[in-house]
């Protein structure tokens, strides 16, 4: 007889069993998200052969990727307050109910809120929020839509631009308004509709590109011309991320052992074919086709060389993970920490350096030799703004003596 059908039963031991199905499916719910927040934070899907823990979830957990989004979502948060797997489990808590309070719950109020929220449907909870965080004024009729809800994410990409924004970076407590992003949706065998809102400058330029191509494209067929942006764009982006040209130079040499050749960008993009080869115990490769970087067999750190054969395309977050495997979690982050430290330190300088421009700018002095003087007085990192001013107007001086103008110092 097959589990699924249930006429044999009486109707006390349906309701029974129902109920236990559903006291069990609680507590596998909370158990699922404590496995996933788990598998997240240990990036266990790299090995996996997966860019990230959503295509992980869609492609190897065969997850829709509404579903995906939610629980992870809602995983990442219990892991910052776990009260949310109790909850979950002993039915306090409905997914859709936890997947509302997640931006709002803290440490520090997650007893209260919970407490709050228990038993209470989906609009219940809504009203909860409502009191507890209310918003000033009426909600406008006609809103503007943020300009990240307006990109198409494929799933490879990992959590949606919308979702992860909101997940991730939304301030807690306030209200989440989810951004309905721009999808490409199959309509027939090999037709897709693309939904797409754009602004006034955006209408200018398409209406600037209709009259370009008006002699290829006379009746001004957006189709067409989409088409022939792309095939535009595609060669620009492959000139400048490949080098592609109809007629490659001639090999250079470069001192940079991180150097990579235009032409051996160019072969080994065209034999990985534009795909992350990251390939994981059990066969899988990586399906990632964006955010690719050249990774090198034999680190340039260990000797390796920017040739075609000792280069591969990985997606950065496998790059990463193939550097931690590599050299060590700590050592990869060490050298992040240090990256980001230096980076921020340069755009420190730069800031200090641009306070000069307007009083250069003043004085008679061009924007590319004020921005000049700027860039040599970045190193100043110590010197006060009047003495930062004196090395750049000794610097500027010769020229300014030679085109007679009269800068002085202050």
């Amino acid at each position: 007889m097959s589990w699924y059908c249930l006429s044999h039963l009486s109707d006390e031991t349906l309701l029974g069993r129902l109920a236990q199905l559903v006291i069990k499916d609680r507590h596998i719910t909370a158990a699922l998200l404590a496995h996933l927040a788990e598998v997240d934070a240990r990036k266990l899907y790299l090995p996996a052969g997966y860019p990230s823990m959503h295509a992980y979830c869609v492609g190897e957990l065969r997850l829709s990727e509404d579903a995906a989004n939610k629980r992870i979502r809602l995983a990442r948060k219990a892991r910052e307050v776990p009260a949310i797997f109790a909850a979950i489990g002993d039915g306090r808590l409905h997914l859709s109910g936890a997947a509302l309070l997640a931006s709002y719950l803290t440490l520090e109020n997650s007893e209260e809120l919970i407490a709050a929220a228990a038993g209470k449907t989906r609009f219940g909870i809504e009203e909860m929020l409502a009191s507890h965080f209310p918003s000033t004024g009426t909600l406008p009729m006609v809103e503007r839509l943020p300009a990240e809800s307006l990109c198409w994410v494929p799933a490879e990409m990992g959590e949606p631009a919308a979702v992860t924004e909101v997940a991730r970076n939304q301030p807690a407590p306030g209200p989440v308004r989810s951004a309905r992003r721009a999808c490409v949706a199959p309509i027939a065998h090999g037709r897709f509709v693309i939904p797409l809102t754009i602004d006034q400058a955006m209408y200018d330029k398409l209406n600037r590109v209709q009259a370009l191509l008006s002699h290829k494209i006379p009746n001004g067929d957006l189709v067409a011309i989409f088409d022939r942006m792309l095939d535009l764009t595609i060669v620009q982006l492959e000139k400048k991320k490949l080098g592609a040209a109809s007629n490659p130079r001639p090999l250079k040499r470069s001192s940079s052992s991180r150097y990579i050749p235009a032409q051996v960008r160019r072969a080994v993009w065209s034999r990985d074919e534009g795909q992350c080869t990251f390939v994981s115990e059990k066969g899988r490769r990586c399906t990632a086709h964006r955010l690719l970087e050249f990774d090198h067999v034999i680190p340039v750190a260990r000797g390796g060389e920017s040739t075609a054969p000792n280069l591969r395309l990985r997606c950065r977050a496998h790059n990463q993970y193939e550097a931690e495997r590599e050299f060590g979690r700590d050592f990869v982050r060490r050298k992040r920490e240090q990256a980001k430290a230096e980076q921020t330190a340069r755009a420190k300088a730069k800031a200090r350096a641009d306070e000069l421009i307007p009083g250069l700018r003043q004085l008679g002095f061009s924007v590319d030799e004020s921005r000049r003087a700027a860039t040599f007085c970045e190193s100043m990192s110590d010197a006060s703004l009047e003495g930062r001013f004196r090395a750049a107007l000794s610097y500027l001086r010769p020229r300014s003596v030679t085109r007679g103008a009269g800068a002085a110092a202050p």
